[in-house]
Parts: structure tokens; C-alpha cells; sequence
């Protein structure tokens, strides 16, 4: 993973920028926090109507995008928060019903947390529009396009992983 100076090194020169071509760093940043402050919208809705935090959301995202078995110690790495802070939060999901915590048959010590299968559908539900909204937007493009904003989206992750949090 790159550090943020080796990051900072290959950002090349901002010559669209001052020529006001639609794809400079300052076009990017605009459209990125829009979208962004859509989906964060979403996001807040559906915790306020679910009762739950902003940050239990991100925890359940993290839980339904883990590549493997999602672990409170795991969750508490990819979340930037205290252990405490992930128990509060995953005892908050449990209880709602989003989540059940399951202990491994080889090492009962192991929790792995699983997305709720009603929780799921209802999450489904919510985030429908944006699911329809994100459909919409992709019929605009051609499959060479989507390509091409898949790898920038994922570059994007990838790059915004390896900055640290403030004060970590």
C-alpha cells in the first residue's frame, strides 16, 4: 500500500484545471462529494428509520462486503474504532435484528458476524431507489465506459485506504 507521500508524488501536474476541461481534480471533487452526500442521505434515512447509528450502517456494509467471515476485530480495523466502540455497535445490530453472531465450531472463541437474512430484505427494500437510480445511470453508458468507471472507482478505494484517519 502506498504511503500518502508516494501518493502525493505521482499526482501529476493539475494542467486541466486551469483550462476548465470537465475531467480536472476540481470537476472530480464536486461530482464525488455530491454523490457521496446522496448516498450519506440514504444512508442516514435508513438508520433513522431503522434506529440505529450512521456508523452501525457502515458496520453492516462492511458485514455484507467482507470477503470472508467478518469478525468483531476485523470490524473494529476496517470501522477505525475502539473495541468498545464496535461492541456498543455490533450489540446494537444484534438486538435490532441486522446481525447474528456466530461462534466457530474449531475455536469457539472465533465470532463471526452474518447479516441477518430479514434484515437483508429490508435493507433491500430501503435502498431500492438507489439500487433503480444506479440502473438509470448505468444505461447511459456503454460496457467500454462502465469498465473503465469500475477501475476508477475501485483505484479511487484503494487510494482513500491508504490514507489514516486524523489522530490515528
Amino acid at each position: 500500500m502506498a504511503t500518502a507521500d508516494e501518493r502525493a508524488e505521482r499526482v501529476p501536474e493539475e494542467r486541466s484545471e486551469a483550462s476548465g476541461a470537465p475531467t480536472d481534480l476540481h470537476a472530480f471533487a464536486v461530482r464525488l462529494r455530491r454523490m457521496n452526500g446522496e448516498i450519506n442521505r440514504l444512508v442516514h434515512g435508513f438508520a433513522g428509520d431503522q434506529g440505529l447509528h450512521p456508523t452501525d450502517v457502515q458496520a453492516l456494509a462492511a458485514i455484507l462486503d467482507a470477503d470472508g467471515p467478518m469478525t468483531p476485530g476485523r470490524l473494529r480495523e476496517h470501522l477505525g474504532l475502539t473495541s468498545g466502540a464496535v461492541t456498543a455497535c455490533v450489540d446494537r445490530l444484534e438486538r435490532a435484528g441486522h446481525i447474528r453472531r456466530v461462534r466457530e465450531s474449531a475455536d469457539r472463541r472465533v465470532v463471526h458476524l452474518h447479516y441477518a437474512d430479514d434484515a437483508r430484505s429490508a435493507a433491500r427494500d430501503y435502498f431500492r431507489p438507489l439500487a433503480q437510480a444506479t440502473s438509470a445511470a448505468r444505461a447511459r453508458f456503454t460496457e467500454e465506459e462502465l469498465s473503465v468507471v469500475l477501475r476508477f472507482l475501485g483505484a479511487m478505494g484503494e487510494e482513500l485506504s491508504g490514507i489514516p484517519a486524523p489522530g490515528r
